[in-house]
């Protein structure tokens, strides 16, 4: 019994720790509830070990310099540039259909989209066919985990978020953009503009938005570039983990693809959501003061049960 309690407040001590940690890191900062119900908050106890281990400075943006096999895809920019614009063209960088892309679902609202090259174990089979060139660059390069065409409507923007997973950083190529100071990214408060042609690294976990005020869309190049760890036992950690998460977050451009179980998950439940969602604005509608006293009450339950899990 005592063994119980100390496992279950250790296992509620780590999430709760490392999530504070996580939230604390950088000056910008996401509301302390929202952070801790995020899904980011899931992972907080392996980004601390992954943030412990890591081979490069703790801070939002990083040299690119010390990326040096990353050079090939710069100097390749026009080609890439090439591919992408012809995918636009034809319609191709789109949102996902089916409501399947876990990791970007809040995006596709702003009139975001994609184009998946590769995700984790290989390319795409769309990828290979439409944009072999591009595909046959990133998939030379071995720490360059995921990649994608991304695109973002002018006037449009991408409200303030941080990443869930610490065991890569985040890779942009400026493609076809604006070329404008009012097309930028803000991470952890500090801002950069895209601009053709041009690169740059960053941590995706401290917290960044985008805002894209000029009338251009702006498509880039996205990929994902495993972080270099001080620690060789880590790095195989690392890799394990970064490969099963790849498997169950495999996304399709098009309907014939694979697509990863926790990607189903969501579709199931997204779709499940905006039934009941639905369900429920209606009943709020109808009954707004029952709506109001059972808010406090769903709060209430939740933390009996918590409490009923961990002193039970």
């Amino acid at each position: 019994m005592t063994f119980s309690f100390a496992a279950k407040a250790f296992v509620l001590l780590l999430f709760l720790g490392s999530t504070l940690y996580v939230h604390l890191r950088g000056k910008a900062r996401l509301p302390v509830l929202r952070q801790f119900v995020n899904h980011s908050a899931l992972f907080a106890p392996y980004n601390a070990l992954m943030y412990m281990f890591s081979g490069v400075p703790s801070k939002p943006y990083l040299d690119r310099s010390k990326f040096p096999e990353l050079d090939v895809l710069r100097d390749n920019w026009e080609t890439i540039r090439d591919e992408a614009m012809h995918l636009f063209d034809e319609g191709y960088i789109r949102a996902a259909e089916k409501n399947n892309d876990a990791g970007f679902g809040s995006f596709f609202k702003k009139g975001w989209k994609r184009f998946y090259l590769k995700w984790y174990d290989k390319p795409l089979p769309s990828a290979q066919t439409l944009c072999p060139k591009t595909v046959a660059l990133v998939s030379a390069i071995p720490n360059v985990k995921g990649a994608m065409f991304a695109l973002l409507p002018g006037g449009s923007h991408l409200n303030p978020h941080r990443d869930p997973f610490a065991g890569s950083l985040r890779y942009h190529l400026g493609l076809s953009t604006p070329n404008s100071d009012d097309c930028r990214i803000f991470v952890d408060g500090q801002v950069y503009a895209w601009r053709d042609g041009e690169d740059v690294m960053f941590d995706e976990t401290y917290v960044h938005w985008v805002k894209n005020e000029t009338e251009k869309t702006r498509v880039i190049l996205f990929c994902d570039v495993e972080r270099p760890l001080s620690n060789r036992f880590m790095t195989r950690i690392n890799r394990s983990i970064s490969a099963w998460l790849g498997r169950a977050t495999a996304p399709q451009n098009l309907d014939d693809e694979r697509v990863g179980g926790i990607n189903q998950a969501y579709a199931w439940s997204k779709n499940f959501s905006d039934k009941f969602s639905g369900v429920v604005k209606q009943w709020k509608r109808r009954h707004p003061k029952a709506y109001r006293v059972m808010r406090p009450v769903l709060a209430v339950l939740v933390l009996t049960l918590l409490g009923y899990w961990l002193f039970g």
